[in-house]
């Protein structure tokens, strides 16, 4: 059985989930701030996301990460680095393109990830 938990949007869900694996995606709530704050923001989500669904951040297999000035990836890096630890182990596959985004969000992030069954 799929498990999906309803996003804010009418038409998708902000996770979903199906035996061990988990699906997620983010951005940060308040678009006002730059490119460090709301990837802060959005990894903070992604980490609720993944937790409320069994999993968490050490257990991400994949990851793409969009970003709206390819200028800014290595400030997006340094939070990213930081947040998923120094320990190679728990370093996803990771692919980061530059897009164009709606309004004023400069990041979004979706992931893959393992739970227990």
């Amino acid at each position: 059985m799929i498990e999906r938990k309803p996003g804010i949007y009418h038409g998708r869900s902000k996770s979903s989930a199906y035996k061990d694996l988990v699906w997620t995606v983010a951005t940060s709530a308040d678009t006002s701030v730059g490119i460090e704050q709301q990837t802060l923001r959005t990894l903070a989500t992604i980490e609720a996301n993944l937790a409320e669904l069994g999993s968490d951040k050490s257990r991400i297999v994949s990851a793409q990460v969009y970003i709206a000035n390819m200028s800014e990836k290595p400030l997006m890096d340094t939070i990213w680095q930081s947040w998923l630890g120094g320990n190679p182990q728990y370093w996803p596959q990771r692919a980061c393109l530059g897009v164009n985004l709606e309004g004023d969000v400069l990041i979004e992030v979706t992931v893959t990830a393992v739970r227990d069954a």
